[in-house]
């Protein structure tokens, strides 16, 4: 989620729909994880589908760790369309692809790239 040229470069060679697979802790899920899957969807112009871990897990070493989840579905336009909680489940939702092309009409910022030298 956090580099978002990756998602970028996704986009531009066809991509409409990304899938993020993840498992946040629940400071970093509370703070950023909802923000950063929004962002993503509106600078690609994408649906952004994104499973998450859920719940308290055993270590292979003993110890414990807690995600957050809330595997969220949203749409190109940065809407939510499903937030699954903080429960284990299964949430479905229905993707209308006509919203990505409508999306990155709206918003074109796909074909305003330029190329750049980052800082030296």
């Amino acid at each position: 989620m956090r580099f978002a040229h990756l998602y970028r470069d996704l986009a531009q060679a066809g991509a409409g729909i990304l899938l993020v697979p993840s498992a946040f802790s629940p400071v970093t899920g509370a703070a950023h994880w909802q923000t950063l899957l929004r962002a993503r969807a509106i600078e690609t112009g994408c649906f952004v589908l994104a499973a998450a871990q859920t719940g308290r897990h055993d270590a292979a070493k003993g110890r414990a760790r807690e995600t957050h989840g809330h595997s969220l579905a949203v749409d190109p336009w940065g809407t939510v369309l499903a937030d699954a909680g903080t429960a284990p489940g299964v949430t479905c939702v229905d993707l209308d692809l006509d919203a990505v092309a409508q999306a990155r009409q709206r918003v074109p910022s796909l074909t305003h790239d330029r190329p750049y030298d980052g800082p030296t």
